[in-house]
């Protein structure tokens, strides 16, 4: 079966700052990134701020323009941003972003939010568009006599499952959720993950879910790609690697989520900081934070490869026999 959502080397750069006496150096925000989404799948994008996570989300939908690459979805180019095509394509793709207090505008009711898109696409009569938006308040847990409040009004749980109400208003088929938990308090992103792994229930529904919380991602996703300065640094299914990480940078990650009995002095502890975007290092964009970096690493990108079933690794250090003997 042919994937819902395919892309290949997908390319952004934004212009960079220019300095005060120097010249502007643009970032490659997303450098080279090819993932695919299949049907009734939720797909996991993970890494440290910066690395490339919400602009490759902004990309899968068309909404920032791709300067390199292809985004394929059900098996047809995604049309330009702005087009009639694309216009009606987005009843079927939708986003779920971070700051729900920012996704939703304060003069309107969360009922009128949420009919919007019911609206915009015309989608059945009025009536049936009143009935649907009631549905939806009941599915994401809003009680009926909230439907005339205002944003301002609502917790940011209750404002992060208007904006999951309106995401869902078309019934689509892919939905991209840009750190959707992030800003909220524990108990709320509990409720938030529970309602999301509901909507999975059918299989109808693919997610592509951006987060840093990697508990929430390994809750949540079938799969799993690790991002590191614009790259996927390691894809794979959720439980094998979390399991069995192979890139320095993934068990760096995984190792920093407590857990249970483990001790603290078994965390792999990263040295410095991230490298400057604008000034990514030759090579490996990891070497300089890497314990087992050699001189091939600091002068040659390495090539996602086979390490594990379904499982790939940028690293040098994954041995071609190992990657031959798991393919």
């Amino acid at each position: 079966m042919s994937p819902l959502l395919e892309a290949n080397d997908l390319v952004r750069v934004y212009a960079g700052r220019k300095g005060l006496f120097g010249k502007a150096v643009p970032v490659r925000a997303v450098d080279g990134v090819s993932l695919r989404v299949n049907r009734g799948e939720t797909l996991g994008i993970v890494g440290e701020s910066g690395s490339g996570k919400s602009t490759l989300g902004r990309l899968l939908l068309g909404v920032d323009p791709a300067q390199g690459g292809t985004v394929q979805f059900d098996g047809q180019q995604l049309p330009e941003a702005g087009t009639q095509a694309w216009r009606a394509l987005r009843a079927r793709m939708q986003m779920v972003y971070q700051d729900p207090l920012a996704a939703l505008d304060r003069r309107l009711t969360i009922a009128t939010q949420i009919r919007e898109p019911l609206d915009i696409h015309r989608v059945g009569t009025p009536e049936q568009r009143e009935a649907r938006v009631a549905e939806l308040m009941r599915a994401v847990g809003l009680r009926p006599d909230q439907a005339g409040r205002y944003p301002h009004e609502l917790s940011g749980g209750q404002r992060q499952r208007v904006v999951i109400a309106r995401a869902l208003a078309t019934d689509p088929d892919l939905l991209v959720c840009d750190e959707p938990v992030s800003a909220l308090d524990v108990s709320i992103q509990a409720q938030v993950v529970n309602l999301l792994r509901e909507l999975q229930g059918d299989g109808r529904l693919s997610m592509v879910f951006i987060s840093h919380d990697l508990k929430v991602v390994r809750n949540l996703c079938d799969r799993v790609a690790v991002m590191y300065l614009g790259r996927i640094v390691e894809e794979g299914p959720s439980e094998e690697l979390f399991a069995n990480p192979q890139h320095p940078y993934t068990q760096a990650l995984i190792s920093s989520v407590p857990e249970p009995g483990r001790a603290l002095d078994s965390r792999v502890i990263l040295q410095g900081e991230p490298p400057n975007p604008a000034r990514r290092p030759s090579g490996c964009a990891f070497h300089p934070r890497c314990a087992r970096a050699t001189d091939i690493c600091r002068g040659q990108v390495p090539d996602l490869i086979p390490v594990a079933p379904g499982q790939t690794a940028a690293c040098h250090h994954v041995t071609g026999a190992r990657a031959t003997r798991a393919a």
